[in-house]
């Protein structure tokens, strides 16, 4: 589409009634990101107040008609999706406008391929619009989707903000302030929104890095014990301003007419793991706690893929914040869920048996999707994922959901299936890796929180299963069988640039990478993505076979991860040819201060880490600055210092290790090598560097209305 178009939803799918909106951006550099937003606005034009404002703070509504589902990696940079339940918005709702925000005032023209793209329930892309003359605008208006004579349209926008999110809102009758000044993580406790002190405030809990609180007009009340209703919490607990330390003053005894804005906070009381767990009751190590999926009895792998597969979705369905975050991006909406396994359907002269099915009801409409299960290192087979695809389109199902332990990549299928276009009913086929539920469940047991003790433990025991050694679950797992060929290719200088086995271990790597990622980010609570370097419009597989080329010429897989929070991004190189691999990091120099100070002061930081670590001066131009290992500079930090009076720009800090060669899981393979590498290095390095100054953002909003 072209800025200014429109178009019905209706005349592009039957299937419009819940949709899925993406925007995505790449970045030159890798490290360019910005925050999405959803305005729910009147006829007036302005939204009715600030709960119809979602952004990172507010991400979904209590009724599901707006989900903020978060970033995801893709092949040139990220992607941030929001469902839109169109079927359910109240009439008042006249239009939805799709927003952006750059932290601290970016340019949105640092960024590239900024596009918007609107997809059915069935996952089915309908419409397609990109922004290609960012230039200063720190925000934009991606698009709308308006009502026109009861049915929604959608109209491409593209108006810019150089004044941020403060200007895009304020536009819609939102008023933000931008504090710049707030540098760190403040103390926080649990509560919920309706426990209220009196004071008229709920505790606070902390909320990604920003604390919000939400400025509630006080008015009379018959007595100050009057409880808050549910509604009138939920309405408020959406509103967020300026975060202000409580007053050390108590409330006034009596309530009066007018006077000071009372504060309610906005999130509810959280359940995760302690972080110590408690001194256990048993005589010795050889006792085992019960649990309530034990794995260590299973025998094959079908008993394995059928107790996988009732563990998880019974999960789901008693843990509603698990189950919607797995099923939210594969188009379900947010409503009552059931879940069953071995559910045999007609297919012709053989009926067949998915692995589970999941139903979704809301609004008296069903959602179903068939799953197929595998573990260990058993293949997706493509003819069985067929079968299920054909009956699901018969029988009116929405999705087919395949579920093993490899990774999906845009632009390399799994499984390959053929969809019959004279079928107006489309079904959507998605793959789930048993890594990122791991990483899902982490995120809410470990860091997230959720909404009681029992959900936590459930979650906590199918923890324990997927991490058991016998369960089969344990993510990417091979190297696939071209890795010998293409190791021994290399080896002996043999290996052609058109091999197609050397795309085929490209492949393998950027599973690895990203299972890395999905790990390591379950384990911090920090988004965790890799950074894709390419060049705009090349396709995936050219630029596989880039990498393919250069890894026949020097033997080596290249990658990138960004760890939110950390002052720079993680490399890591593995030599093929040497048996090592290599994990770096690149943070800038001081603007402020004297270079032996910055030197000193690097070397404190690192004071733990490992002897060995390899640290490199980095200076203007392509001079090669002064280099050395920890522990000769530990008691020389001066070494780092250039003889002349070259530029210091900053430092490299780099860790090489030997990498097992075998292609599997086992303890000397080169996936646990690649795991322990990426480990050693974040605990050992990373984690004792500095962290750059958070970026700045919106973080409070007070009503205008």
């Amino acid at each position: 589409m072209v800025k200014g178009a429109n178009v019905g939803l209706a005349t592009l799918s039957e299937n419009a009634g819940s949709v899925m909106v993406s925007l995505s951006w790449s970045s030159p550099s890798g490290e360019g990101d910005a925050d999405v937003s959803v305005l729910l606005l009147g006829t007036d034009g302005k939204v009715r107040d600030n709960a119809d404002f979602y952004f990172y703070n507010n991400p979904a509504a209590a009724d599901g008609t707006v989900q903020l589902l978060g970033p995801a990696p893709t092949e040139n940079g990220s992607e941030d999706r929001i469902r839109l339940d169109l079927t359910a918005f109240p009439d008042e709702v006249d239009r939805i406008v799709i927003a952006a925000s750059r932290h601290q005032r970016a340019h949105f023209g640092e960024l590239e391929n900024i596009r918007l793209t609107l997809a059915d329930g069935s996952g089915e892309a309908m419409l397609g619009f990109s922004i290609i003359d960012a230039d200063t605008e720190s925000a934009f208006v991606f698009g709308e989707i308006y009502r026109r004579a009861d049915a929604w349209k959608f109209r491409a926008i593209g108006q810019g903000y150089d004044s941020g999110l403060a200007g895009l809102a304020t536009d819609y009758g939102i008023g933000i302030d931008e504090d710049d000044d707030q540098d760190g993580r403040q103390d926080t406790a649990t509560g919920t929104p309706d426990a209220v002190d009196a004071g008229g405030a709920v505790d606070a809990v902390d909320v990604g890095n920003v604390e919000t609180a939400v400025e509630v007009a006080a008015a009379p009340t018959a007595a100050p014990d009057t409880p808050v209703t549910a509604q009138a919490a939920a309405r408020a607990a959406a509103l967020v301003s300026v975060p202000a330390p409580r007053s050390a003053e108590p409330a006034p005894a009596e309530p009066v007419a007018a006077g000071p804005a009372r504060r309610l906070r906005t999130a509810k009381k959280k359940v995760t793991l302690p972080k110590a767990p408690k001194p256990s009751l048993a005589e010795n190590d050889a006792w085992r706690g019960a649990r309530l999926f034990p794995a260590s009895s299973l025998k094959s792998d079908r008993e394995r893929e059928m107790r996988a597969t009732s563990v998880l979705l019974a999960v789901m369905t008693q843990v509603p914040e698990f189950g919607r975050r797995l099923t939210a991006g594969f188009g379900a909406p947010a409503g009552r869920m059931e879940t069953f396994t071995e559910v045999t359907l007609p297919h012709g002269d053989s009926p067949k048996r998915p692995d589970g099915v999941i139903r979704v009801e809301r609004a008296g409409k069903l959602w179903t999707a068939l799953v197929e299960t595998k573990t260990n290192g058993n293949p997706l087979k493509g003819e069985q994922i067929q079968a299920y695809m054909d009956i699901a389109a018969r029988r009116g199902y929405e999705a087919v959901i395949t579920l093993s332990n490899d990774v999906a990549l845009e632009g390399s299928s799994l499984v390959e299936v053929k969809t019959d276009g004279r079928r107006k009913h489309k079904v959507a086929l998605w793959h789930l890796s048993w890594a990122e539920v791991t990483h899902q469940a982490q995120l809410l047991i470990r860091h997230e929180g959720v909404r009681n003790e029992a959900h936590a433990w459930l979650l906590q025991e199918l923890l324990h299963y997927l991490q058991h050694d016998n369960s089969g679950c344990h993510g990417f797992q091979n190297m696939g069988p071209a890795w010998v060929p293409v190791r021994n290719g290399i080896d002996e200088e043999t290996l052609s640039p058109d091999d197609p086995r050397a795309v085929q271990v490209v492949e393998s790597w950027e599973r690895l990478i990203r299972q890395v990622c999905l790990r390591l980010g379950g384990e911090l609570g920090t988004k965790v993505v890799p950074v894709q370097r390419a060049k705009r419009g090349t396709d995936p597989q050219s630029r596989r076979a880039e990498l393919a080329s250069r890894l026949c010429v020097d033997g080596q897989l290249r990658a990138e991860i960004r760890i939110e929070g950390t002052p720079g991004i993680l490399g890591v190189v593995a030599d093929l040819r040497m048996g090592r691999l290599r994990t770096s990091i690149e943070i800038a120099a001081p603007e402020q201060g004297y270079p032996l100070s910055w030197v000193k002061r690097l070397m404190k930081q690192l004071g733990e880490a490992p002897a060995d670590l390899h640290v490199q001066t980095l200076l203007g131009g392509e001079t090669v600055g002064p280099r050395g290992t920890l522990e000769k500079l530990r008691p020389e930090p001066g070494d780092l210092l250039p003889k002349g009076s070259e530029r210091i720009t900053g430092f490299r800090l780099s860790l090489s290790k030997g990498v097992g060669s075998t292609r599997g899981n086992a303890e000397t393979g080169f996936i646990r090598g690649v795991d322990a590498a990426v480990d050693l290095f974040h605990s050992g390095v990373v984690t004792h560097l500095e962290p750059p100054r958070p970026a700045q953002r919106a973080t409070a909003v007070t009503a205008s209305v």
